[in-house]
């Protein structure tokens, strides 16, 4: 397919995105409607919109690209997926009720009336790292494959590929913010949802099989094993591990994450906010299904044609953009840009929104929608596009391995010391931290985690960590927050 059709494409779309942008925030361009869209979204748009920015371009080019992988992933991935939605629902019932009983815009508002300042601070620092980390990598993830299959052909370097992403999503979020990005994303998430099925119905028909034989084809194919249950020491793929792993980051990576939550606090009420959970849920277990088959489709295809890739990651864009025509290719592209770009403008609203309510003290101010605090978002805007940007360049200069291991690699030890905050403000209310203490502590637990992660199988005879690295991260920080802890003398200030 030719690089001038592709990037024409790209231009075409992003021209959309700036039209709804414009059309969403020419009313109104204030603090209130770029934090929580003022309080009135649609749960259903919320709950759509929400597929895309929890899939992202890692899960969509990753995900299918693992499942033939030489390690024997197969559908292991789905063991993960399952813990992903109970996860969904704690957040749902446990997480979601404390939000909206305290009115939050950023969900670290509640760890300092529950710890203190310091532990405030540390929890909103912690997420602006996380995030910023987390989202670099997945928009490195599409920057890579504009790379290699439009802008290598006009010699423009990595870096400038990348800097044009971030200029153009920031073009569009910069003054709606959140209200333009629900309309955003649900628009992003459609043209995600549609690729996967469309890409599945190509595939097919390059292999001439109807969808029966297809399905029948996975399930006989070396590529279709879900659970593993042997070998639970030496094993990263065992359920248990996957499960566990699952349930934790998700309730971190979402639930103590000020990204999705944002949107969920966009909301009138908790019953709508539960509502958009649990049917976000159900359609985020079944798309992964149609993900891990268009990755078992395009192994099967690989293997009969004999075609090689380099890394995994590049399997689903090199069969899409070279072997399977026109209209596929243009589908493959549309579906990873839109789950891209929805991630990253979302994380761009979310990062800019915590830094201005938790360091700058917005929701703390009389008046927060005066040109003034205006003007110092939009400079908080920028300054998260640059630093997004410097860490993609960074991340293309040392990564040598799958995207999605790095991305839940890194949250395991980044997420597991928000877990741990949390943990001990909602079940360890009666004891007062020693605040200034606590950035130290979640500094320290991580620390401890990778020294453990690297000597697991010496120091715990065979045993390998993998992504249930997260929940044993903040275990250890709710132990060092409770040693270093007393009794409360006065009451709670959090109920």
């Amino acid at each position: 397919m030719s690089p001038a059709i592709l990037l024409t494409f790209i231009i075409g779309y992003f021209l959309v995105l700036l039209v709804i942008s414009w059309l969403t925030s020419r009313k109104s361009s204030s603090n209130d409607t770029f934090f929580i869209a003022n309080r009135n979204s649609k749960w259903y748009l919320v709950a759509f919109g929400m597929i895309g920015t929890a899939l992202s371009g890692v899960t969509f080019i990753s995900v299918p690209g693992k499942v033939g992988a030489p390690t024997g992933d197969q559908f292991e991935y789905f063991q993960f997926v399952l813990g992903n939605a109970a996860g969904f629902i704690i957040i749902a019932t446990v997480l979601l009720p404390l939000y909206y009983r305290l009115k939050l815009t950023s969900i670290y508002s509640y760890i300092e009336g529950a710890l203190g300042v310091w532990s405030y601070k540390t929890a909103a620092g912690i997420f602006l790292i996380s995030r910023i980390i987390g989202s670099a990598f997945r928009l490195y993830l599409v920057v890579i494959v504009l790379q290699k299959f439009i802008f290598d052909s006009y010699h423009i370097p990595f870096a400038v590929t990348g800097l044009i992403c971030l200029v153009l999503i920031w073009s569009y979020t910069f003054k709606g913010g959140l209200k333009t990005i629900i309309i955003t994303d649900s628009l992003q998430t459609l043209f995600l949802v549609s690729s996967v099925f469309l890409s599945i119905y190509f595939i097919c028909q390059s292999l001439h099989l109807s969808i029966f034989q297809a399905a029948e084809a996975i399930k006989t194919s070396s590529y279709s094993k879900i659970f593993f249950f042997s070998n639970f020491i030496g094993s990263k793929f065992h359920f248990v591990k996957a499960f566990l792993g699952g349930l934790f980051i998700t309730v971190a990576m979402t639930g103590l994450d000020q990204d999705l939550m944002q949107k969920n606090l966009s909301l009138k009420n908790i019953r709508e906010a539960k509502k958009n959970m649990f049917s976000f849920t159900a359609v985020f277990v079944v798309i992964n299904i149609f993900f891990l088959s268009v990755g078992a489709l395009l192994w099967i295809y690989a293997n009969k044609y004999g075609i090689k890739v380099e890394k995994t990651d590049y399997l689903y864009p090199t069969i899409a953009l070279k072997y399977l025509g026109l209209v596929p290719a243009m589908v493959f592209m549309l579906g990873l840009t839109a789950a891209t770009f929805a991630t990253t403008d979302s994380a761009l609203t979310a990062l800019t929104t915590s830094f201005c309510v938790d360091f700058l003290g917005f929701d703390k101010r009389e008046v927060t929608n005066s040109k003034k605090m205006v003007s110092t978002r939009h400079f908080v805007h920028i300054a998260f596009s640059g630093a997004m940007f410097l860490t993609i360049i960074i991340f293309n200069a040392i990564n040598d391995g799958a995207v999605v291991n790095a991305i839940f690699k890194v949250a395991s030890y980044t997420y597991g010391p928000l877990l741990g905050l949390y943990s001990f403000g909602l079940f360890a209310g009666k004891r007062q931290v020693k605040d200034k203490l606590v950035p130290f502590i979640c500094v320290v637990s991580p620390a401890i985690c990778y020294y453990l992660s690297i000597n697991s199988a010496k120091l715990l005879g065979g045993y390998v960590f993998d992504n249930e690295l997260i929940l044993f991260n903040g275990m250890i920080t709710f132990a060092g927050l409770f040693i270093t802890s007393s009794s409360k003398t006065k009451a709670a200030i959090i109920p």
